[in-house]
């Protein structure tokens, strides 16, 4: 899905992207346009990507699209219609560019065109407290319910049946239908992302919404950031319990139920009917399984296959667990 919030300032030439990477690229045309830059999955012809670890050489071998940012090691993976841009820092280098075509998509200052609700022609079809503000480029379904002091900053579409408890904060952010946001959440704004570069921290945009599909429960307290360069997403009849942290990228699929304080690190995958207990912590970039049951406390460090519990830290086997700490 593409983000329906950030403007693309493509297309830009190939030497405008080599001169903000400080690159010597004779060989390449440089009239040649790029229109956009996207992950290697979801790339076409005529955009840029990024290849930066092995983990992902699978996704490498079949991108489509022109050009890659990428080191000279893994060069050797990508398909003949993609030329490697040969970098020292891949993920510095993607977030110059990414700043390029999307400059709006670095800051995350509050949304100056927030306005009572009252002042807003929602007053007559949402039901809502006090202090309730509306940001520009908003949708309300119907049937739906605000509770005070929230704010929808821009860029949020909410579906019908949908009930946002008080204090809450939502900006670039898809709601479906029959969603129940509890209070005091923080949901689309941008993730952890940035690097270290010259003594200065190099933020990155994120370029990514949040997807909340039909039926889910957000618990109190949460943090749902949304994706960098893909969504962040939460399946179908999903219910998060309170002061959860998800970060960018995370896919979670349906059905699934998470505790109280677990955290999912950024671009892991969570499958269907995934059972997570309280204060368990994923780390980045791993595939969970679906009906995978995690215990309460557990440290998940690698990726876990369909069908299996694990419990501990590094998460193990239930029946490892078990006898390993009779």
């Amino acid at each position: 899905m593409s983000n329906p919030f950030f403007k693309n300032h493509g297309p830009l030439k190939i030497s405008v992207v080599i001169k903000s990477l400080e690159l010597n690229k004779n060989s390449l045309n440089k009239d040649e346009e790029i229109k956009d830059i996207k992950d290697l999955h979801s790339s076409s012809e005529d955009d840029i990507t990024f290849f930066h670890s092995k983990k992902y050489k699978d996704f490498a071998h079949k991108t489509k699209a022109s050009f890659c940012l990428t080191t000279e090691p893994l060069k050797k993976e990508l398909p003949q219609n993609c030329t490697p841009i040969v970098v020292d820092n891949v993920l510095v280098s993607t977030s110059k560019i990414t700043s390029l075509f999307y400059p709006d998509s670095i800051n995350d200052n509050f949304d100056e065109t927030a306005t009572l609700i009252n002042d807003t022609h929602f007053k007559d079809k949402v039901i809502f407290g006090k202090n309730v503000l509306i940001g520009k480029n908003v949708l309300i379904g119907e049937n739906c319910k605000i509770g005070h002091n929230t704010i929808i900053e821009k860029n949020v579409i909410i579906g019908d049946n949908c009930s946002l408890g008080s204090n809450n904060i939502i900006r670039n952010t898809l709601i479906k239908n029959n969603v129940k946001i509890l209070d005091n959440c923080v949901i689309g704004k941008h993730g952890f992302g940035f690097f270290p570069n010259n003594n200065k921290n190099l933020r990155y945009p994120h370029i990514g919404v949040v997807l909340i599909e039909d039926n889910c429960e957000i618990g109190c307290s949460a943090t749902i950031d949304r994706g960098s360069m893909s969504n962040t997403i939460i399946g179908k009849n999903t219910y998060l319990d309170n002061q959860i942290h998800i970060a960018h990228n995370v896919k979670i699929g349906e059905n699934s139920i998470i505790a109280g304080q677990v955290g999912i690190a950024g671009s892991s995958i969570i499958g269907n009917n995934v059972k997570i207990g309280g204060q368990a912590g994923i780390s980045g970039h791993l595939k969970i399984g679906d009906n995978v049951e995690i215990g309460g406390g557990s440290g998940v460090v690698r990726d876990i296959p369909d069908n299996t519990k694990v419990m501990g830290y590094p998460a193990k086997k239930i029946r490892e667990f078990l006898r390993d700490n009779r």
